[in-house]
């Protein structure tokens, strides 16, 4: 099991403010340990004022590697792209000096894209710094989505990223095309932070931790991996 410490908030406001706090600790240690830092990042509305927060920090930005946590498999023009999403928000005002690796590449596909994204994500500092995580209603965390075709590369594979071809739902929406991190990869990470929000999210997470098929819930993969350091946010 991973050793997982559980944070429970009264207010999203709470949890943004110890989330902030611990990130800008977390960076702030990994630049005085080492040359470099590194941040990788989830899309999604939680994690967003924190983000803003983030990018009026005096550091050095420019040791600290910037990467995304996953990805879908769309230009950065597209409404839905993580990619303009961080850059919205986490890149702005002296963060915009960090150095950003982004999975989307020129490649038609993303099984295609996934020899190009290896070689970039190589390249970031490890083990990472903080990984942040979201989680679904239907257990999927990071682009791991429940009996995806490319999900058993996800959970095993010695790679650090994998394409994702899930099965279109409400969760998914009609881009189910994906590019993410393995759990190979997230398990190189000093903490990995997974925020929760809402009543329906705290169940799902509850059903997770409980014994079953990680394919139902590839969550699973994550709370049940004895190397990883995993911190909990809720807020409802």
């Amino acid at each position: 099991m991973a050793n997982i410490t559980e944070h429970f908030f009264d207010s999203k406001e709470q949890m943004t403010a110890s989330l902030a706090e611990s990130l800008e600790q977390r960076l702030t240690q990994g630049l005085a340990e080492n040359s470099r830092a590194a941040l990788m990042v989830s899309g999604g509305s939680s994690p967003a004022p924190a983000y803003k927060y983030l990018s009026n920090l005096d550091i050095d930005w420019h040791k600290v590697d910037v990467a995304m946590v996953d990805e879908r498999w769309v230009d950065a023009s597209h409404e839905k792209s993580n990619e303009t999403f961080i850059n919205n928000t986490l890149l702005q005002n002296k963060a915009a000096r960090a150095n950003f690796i982004t999975m989307k590449n020129a490649a038609p596909t993303a099984e295609q894209g996934v020899e190009a994204c290896e070689q970039h994500y190589q390249q970031v500092h490890r083990p990472y710094d903080v990984t942040i995580l979201g989680m679904g209603p239907d257990g999927h965390t990071a682009s791991l989505f429940p009996h995806a075709q490319g999900l058993e590369a996800g959970l095993q594979a010695e790679q650090l990223v994998c394409a994702i071809n899930a099965i279109e739902s409400e969760v998914t929406g009609a881009i189910t095309e994906r590019m993410t991190l393995t759990v190979h990869a997230i398990a190189q990470s000093k903490v990995v932070k997974l925020l929760i929000s809402g009543e329906q999210k705290l169940a799902t997470y509850k059903a997770a931790k409980q014994q079953g098929d990680v394919a139902e819930m590839p969550l699973r993969s994550i709370l049940q991996h004895p190397d990883i350091e995993l911190e909990v946010y809720w807020a409802p």
